[in-house]
C-alpha cells in the first residue's frame, strides 16, 4: 500500500510559474469524459480557478490557476465528478488511446477499453522514472506509441483467401501506403518484407476475397518524446487482452524494481537488460513471439 503524501505533493498538482498558483491535472482513462463529467469540471473550474481549462497532449483536462488554499476543496469535488486528481510526476500518467474499433474504421483492436483496464490496474504507480503508455488501433500509430515509454499497436496480417477469383483491379495496390502490393500476372501479390501489417488492403478489397487472420498487440519499451525523441524497442507480440495487460504489469515491475531514477528509461535500457528481460517474459506467454522489424515476422 502506497503511503498518503498529501494533497500538495500528488503528481496532478502542479506548481504554476507564478508560485501562488496550482495547476490541477485530471484523471481521464484514454481521455473518454462523459457530459455530466464535463459539466462538473466546468463548474469546478469556475469555481476553484479562473473559468478557463487546458487540454493537454495526454487526452486529460487541466484547470489552470487554482489557489492552494482551495486543493482540499477541489480534490473533494473532482473525486465526486468522477474525474479524481491526475497524475504528473515519475509515475503512471495518464493513459492514452485513439478511438480504436469503437469508431475508426482502420482500427483492429478495441483501444479504448484496454486502455480503461490498464488504467484501473496501473494508474497513479509511483515509479523510478515517469512512465507513459499509448495504445493505437493500428500501425498509422495516431498516438505515436512507439515515443512512449510502453506503447501497444493493434495488427493484423493479410491473407487472400480465393486468389484464382482476383480481378487485378488494384485497389489494394492504391491504398497501401507501404508500396507492399503489386499486380503481377493479373493478381495482387504481397512482399511481405514490406508489409507492416495495417490491415488497409482488408478493407481495401471490393470483392472480400483479403481477410484479416492472426490479429495480434505488438508491445515496445522504451520510447520518448521531448527535445531528443527516441523510437521504442519492439518487445513482443501477443494475441490477446489479457496478455497485453500481463505484459505491461510485468514490464512495470521490472522498471520498477531495476531503473535508475533521474534518467530517461529509453537511455537506461541495455543496462537494465533489456534483452534478458525480452527472453524471461517469452517463456511465461507461451503464445508470445519476439517483434522484429516490420514485416519481417509474417510468414
Amino acid at each position: 500500500m502506497q503511503r498518503d503524501i498529501g494533497i500538495h505533493m500528488k503528481g496532478g498538482v502542479i506548481t504554476e510559474r507564478n508560485a501562488d498558483y496550482s495547476t490541477i491535472r485530471i484523471r481521464a482513462p484514454a481521455g473518454v469524459l462523459s457530459v455530466e463529467q464535463l459539466r462538473g469540471i466546468a463548474r469546478i473550474a469556475k469555481t476553484y480557478g479562473s473559468g478557463e481549462v487546458h487540454c493537454t497532449t495526454r487526452q486529460t483536462i487541466e484547470i489552470p490557476h487554482v489557489d492552494p488554499k482551495n486543493l482540499k476543496k477541489i480534490a473533494r469535488a473532482l473525486e465526486k465528478n468522477g474525474t479524481p486528481i491526475g497524475s504528473e510526476k515519475d509515475e503512471i500518467v495518464n493513459i492514452i488511446s485513439c478511438p480504436g474499433t469503437e469508431r475508426c474504421k482502420f482500427a483492429n483492436i478495441d483501444t479504448i477499453s484496454l486502455a480503461k483496464k490498464i488504467d484501473a490496474k496501473l494508474f497513479g504507480k509511483i515509479m523510478p522514472v515517469k512512465m507513459r503508455i499509448a495504445l493505437s488501433g493500428c500501425p498509422n500509430a495516431c498516438t505515436s506509441p512507439m515515443l512512449n515509454e510502453i506503447g501497444v499497436i493493434g495488427r493484423v496480417r493479410p491473407v487472400r483467401t480465393k486468389e484464382r477469383l482476383c480481378t487485378g483491379c488494384g485497389n489494394c495496390v492504391y491504398y497501401c501506403k507501404e508500396g507492399a502490393i503489386k499486380i503481377k500476372n493479373g493478381i495482387s501479390v504481397l512482399d511481405e518484407n514490406k508489409c507492416v501489417e495495417c490491415g488497409v488492403c482488408v478493407q481495401s478489397c471490393s470483392f472480400d476475397l483479403i481477410k484479416a487472420e492472426d490479429r495480434h498487440f505488438l508491445i515496445t519499451v522504451g520510447g520518448r518524446r521531448g527535445r531528443h525523441p527516441k523510437i521504442g524497442r519492439n518487445l513482443l507480440t501477443v494475441k490477446t487482452e489479457d496478455q497485453v495487460l500481463f505484459v505491461i504489469e510485468k514490464i512495470v515491475d521490472w522498471v520498477y524494481r531495476r531503473a535508475w531514477s533521474g534518467r530517461l528509461l529509453s537511455e537506461q535500457l541495455d543496462e537494465i537488460h533489456f534483452d534478458k528481460f525480452r527472453e524471461d517474459i517469452l517463456k511465461q506467454v507461451p503464445e508470445a513471439q519476439a517483434a522484429e522489424s516490420p514485416g519481417k515476422s509474417m510468414k
